[in-house]
């Protein structure tokens, strides 16, 4: 926000403000060259290496309240930052600033007989609103695509994360600094008011075109309810991983603790567990046992409970469920076709893997499965856009306009037809 203003008095005029000044770096920004483009995430990148160990003490802070208020597992694993996952986050604008620039793209063109010549190319969205929860990195990703992308953006951070986003944001402007451009380009929300929230789903349409939500099941759904603006969003990832009786024993193990263990909090995590029935025999047992010795709880049905006493029996709502936990359901299925029915009475059309070393099975398994993003022989923690070599992503959309998967740089443009002519009249 341009800081030679006038301090809003309320929310209300501080959200006005902001959405007045991303209206006029939008249009800023669809001048803007892919080099200046460049330059400001290839700054930024380097500004978060610089600033390491002031967002690394701005977490810490957080992570402080939110183990005092006592948040889950999952969500510190998600508000927690380190070395690494810094490393990651400025390697992923870095790998943003690489990738082509959408913005100009021709994605077809033809001539007519009458010698019209058209042309259907990629343009922004225009502002485009990001609400998250907890993970602070992608206030990084969320900034860095929309500006590769042409796109203003208005971003509201969770309230854990909220020392974190704002260290993280000030390497963003410093990187907008470099090049030239206005820091409205990338705009923070500074208030942890709720209400920041519902006036940005309700009362800028005339400054947003895009609302993105990126959280838990109630943020989701909140947003669908109330945004007056298109929104791009999935209500939550309940994954699964099926594993065929022809499946590798080691591969299906392998495959399946780390699509479950790998990162327990994040959507791409497997929630569910399904095993063929005539693989059950050779396989359940191990694969169970590996996952309880990985530190998972294990909730399953009746052929499941045999095989080790401590599984939990499963009910009705384990199958629904998102744990986003060190939490899985097991369910013995009657082959690809009983895998198939379950995921399509209980998934939520995110991610789904099939463990099979047949073709002809695993070819069933994809193309009748709906979902966004569906595996063969892989981990379904590779629902990520930095992993599609997309440089990073601000979610996996679950919905079946516009974006679906990833949501990277070309899922945040729409296109226009351009048309050139040389004085042709349509005849009457």
């Amino acid at each position: 926000m341009n800081s030679g203003l006038k301090a809003p008095a309320s929310v209300a005029d501080l959200m006005r403000m902001m959405g007045a000044e991303a209206r006029v770096a939008e249009l800023i920004l669809r001048t803007a060259t892919t080099a200046q483009k460049n330059r400001a995430l290839l700054a930024a990148s380097q500004a978060i290496g610089t600033q390491r160990n002031k967002i690394l003490a701005a977490n810490e802070q957080d992570m402080k309240e939110a183990r005092e208020m006592k948040l889950s597992g999952g969500l510190l694993d998600r508000l927690k930052l380190d070395d690494k996952r810094i490393g990651a986050m400025a390697s992923g604008l870095d790998d943003i600033a690489a990738l082509a620039d959408p913005i100009g793209m021709v994605m077809a063109e033809w001539q007519r007989p009458n010698g019209l010549h058209i042309q259907r190319i990629r343009v922004p969205l225009g502002v485009i609103g990001i609400i998250y929860e907890s993970r602070p990195n992608v206030t990084a990703d969320a900034g860095a695509l929309c500006l590769k992308s042409g796109n203003a953006v208005i971003l509201r951070g969770g309230s854990e994360s909220t020392r974190s986003s704002s260290a993280i944001h000030a390497c963003l402007e410093e990187g907008l600094d470099a090049a030239g451009l206005p820091h409205s380009c990338i705009q923070l929300i500074p208030t942890t008011d709720r209400a920041a929230v519902g006036y940005m789903l309700a009362e800028m349409t005339d400054c947003i075109d895009v609302i993105v939500p990126r959280g838990g099941k109630s943020l989701i759904e909140r947003v669908q309810r109330e945004a007056r603006v298109p929104v791009i969003g999935h209500l939550e990832g309940v994954c699964h991983v099926y594993v065929d009786k022809d499946a590798d024993p080691a591969m299906a193990k392998n495959i399946v603790v780390n699509a479950k263990m790998r990162r327990t909090g994040i959507c791409g995590a497997a929630e569910t567990l399904l095993v063929d029935r005539s693989a059950a025999a050779g396989m359940l047992g191990s694969l169970v046992g590996a996952l309880l010795e990985a530190g998972c709880e294990v909730r399953g049905d009746a052929p499941t409970q045999e095989v080790d006493a401590r599984v939990v029996e499963a009910n009705e709502a384990d199958w629904y469920a998102e744990y986003l936990d060190a939490i899985i359901a097991v369910r013995i299925v009657d082959g690809v076709d009983g895998a198939i029915a379950h995921i399509a009475k209980y998934g939520s059309q995110h991610t789904d893997a099939i463990v099979s070393a047949n073709a002809a099975t695993a070819e069933r398994f994809l193309t009748r499965v709906d979902s966004a993003i569906v595996l063969h022989n892989a981990s379904t923690q590779f629902a990520d856009g930095g992993e599609f070599g997309m440089g990073a992503e601000i979610g996996i959309s679950t919905d079946k306009f516009h974006a679906r998967g990833p949501v990277g740089v070309e899922e945040l443009t729409s296109y226009k037809y351009i048309v050139r002519g040389a004085g042709q009249v349509r005849p009457g």
